[in-house]
């Protein structure tokens, strides 16, 4: 049980701000992200208490992360995202991130969420939150050059966004 109890203790203090960040820019709610990354961690922890093995903790809280979000967003049919600003997401005071970058960092997650959800849960995935592929893979159930391409394709797309701004 102690060994349990220390492997969610270090997955807590190594994921759980992404966790966090991830279900905000999912669902553009403080409160129910802080909600939601708190069920990440209950449903993670009954998952070790049954005996199951876990062979990456970080792919598998994202996969519990986005199966909570999506049951969230068949309860509530969310409409639209809000920006994580409103949200209540702000960087931590260690961050020390001048405000241009906070800006800039700030209208890019906005041109992420822009794309079609196919691209902008991997982009988001894989340049904020710094999964691997094979990670992001296992937490989406997908096979990894699936995920490739995708991110390949919504950061394309995301390019073309911005310089058609520009």
């Amino acid at each position: 049980m102690d060994h349990l109890t220390g492997k969610l203790k270090q997955a807590y203090d190594e994921y759980s701000d992404a966790i966090f960040r991830y279900c905000c820019f999912k669902v553009s709610d403080r409160e129910k992200a802080i909600d939601l990354t708190q069920d990440v961690f209950v449903k993670v922890w009954q998952y070790l208490l049954a005996g199951n093995e876990v062979e990456n903790m970080k792919a598998l809280l994202y996969k519990v992360a986005r199966n909570l979000i999506i049951d969230e967003y068949r309860k509530k049919k969310f409409d639209s995202l809000d920006t994580m600003s409103e949200a209540g997401f702000e960087p931590t005071d260690n961050a020390q991130l001048d405000t241009i970058s906070i800006v800039e960092a700030g209208l890019l997650v906005e041109r992420i969420k822009e794309l079609p959800e196919a691209y902008s849960e991997v982009v988001f995935m894989r340049y904020v939150d710094d999964l691997s592929v094979k990670e992001i893979a296992e937490a989406l159930g997908e096979q990894e050059n699936n995920v490739s391409v995708r991110i390949h394709r919504g950061l394309h797309k995301l390019k073309v966004s911005i310089t058609q701004t520009s």
